[in-house]
């Protein structure tokens, strides 16, 4: 199996127990604290994420699997590059697993074509594939299986190749030997919880989705909170800080595959022509893409703030005759966010920014 599955295009594969029962505190509390936000699925679903048999009748081990996708171009001093482009105000910063092809889609025809493989070899048996699509504990089975252990930030880790990674599973009804798990090692690094943007990462292992910056500019479907905007800074879609700051990720792997290689539009981040897309031109660019799912009407509402901070930190009239361009047409959500964003002024920023008067020593 191991052969096979680098065959396709994974790096990594594991064997684990369905007996998560451990988990389920940690998830009910999560719940209930409604750290989860708008995403109601989580809760509708209970404690088949940690029951895999409930979810899956039948199933006896899950095989966990890792696929890289770091850019095949990217360089080694990658994670400098996209600092700098974080700190770019007339970017709009796109998360790096999102530049390429969706990477559900890609997962899961090679899960598919791995499952039919064990089958050719030991006969018909009972299995169900996923890729962040139904309600897997995908760290906690990666954790088991031996993929790595779970960082801080709550993203699997492994010491030899970060935390650049998507994962995939295939429950199955077969009792294989299960993998041995590995030794965590954050050790006392909390560097991931202060380079948070939004401060979303609450305590170690604890986020809370309502904050954080891909919950927001994906899965949240009304207005961002006027509290939080000034805090997604240039980021578009997704937010990659946590990773970015993580030592561990200076391993990080090269995908094996051109799927994840960054199509030239979204690594290109360029506010101004991000604006110039309508409805039809943002489908076509999406297509096959992870980013289609947030429709366009999210994606403008995102422009908006990532162009509002621009505007606090810059004068740009090029970018301010776009956004009142835009409003003349704009819903009642979007308007809210374009008047937000021309409320912005570089110099009220500066003003704000500003250190406060020295005073003498007493």
């Amino acid at each position: 199996m191991r052969r096979w599955a680098l065959e396709l295009g994974f790096s990594q594969i594991g064997v684990a127990d369905i007996d998560l029962h451990s988990a389920e505190a940690g998830l009910l509390a999560w719940l209930e604290a409604g750290f989860h936000g708008s995403m109601h699925y989580m809760q509708s679903h209970g404690l088949k994420r940690a029951r895999p048999a409930e979810l899956v009748p039948g199933t006896l081990r899950v095989l966990s699997l890792r696929m890289d996708y770091l850019p095949r171009d990217s360089g080694a001093d990658w994670q400098a590059v996209e600092w700098q482009r974080l700190a770019d105000p007339q970017r709009a910063q796109i998360s790096l697993y999102a530049r390429g092809r969706d990477y559900h889609k890609v997962l899961r025809a090679r899960l598919q074509l791995l499952a039919t493989r064990l089958s050719e070899a030991v006969g018909p048996f009972g299995y169900r594939v996923f890729t962040d699509s139904a309600p897997v504990l995908e760290v906690e089975l990666a954790s088991r299986s031996g993929i790595g252990w779970r960082g801080k930030h709550t993203l699997t880790l492994h010491r030899d190749v970060g935390s650049m990674f998507f994962l995939g599973e295939i429950y199955i009804d077969l009792p294989l030997p299960l993998s041995e798990p590995v030794t965590a090692h954050c050790g006392q690094c909390s560097a991931c919880l202060e380079a948070c943007p939004t401060g979303a990462i609450v305590a170690p292992y604890r986020v809370d989705a309502r904050r954080c910056v891909s919950y927001l500019t994906i899965e949240h479907e009304g207005a961002i909170p006027i509290e939080l905007r000034p805090l997604i800074g240039n980021r578009l879609y997704g937010c990659d800080d946590c990773q970015l700051i993580c030592p561990w990720n200076k391993f990080a792997q090269k995908a094996q595959l051109a799927d994840f290689d960054a199509r030239p539009a979204m690594a290109g981040g360029d506010l101004l022509s991000y604006w110039s897309w309508s409805e039809e031109q943002f489908l076509r660019q999406t297509e096959g893409s992870a980013m289609r799912r947030i429709g366009h009407g999210r994606w403008q509402r995102n422009l908006a703030v990532v162009s509002g901070n621009a505007l606090r930190q810059r004068e740009w009239p090029a970018l301010r005759a776009v956004l009142l361009a835009q409003r003349a047409q704009a819903g009642e959500l979007l308007a809210e966010h374009l008047d937000w964003a021309l409320a912005q002024n570089a110099d009220v920023a500066a003003t704000e920014n500003a250190a406060p008067p020295a005073t003498a020593a007493g």
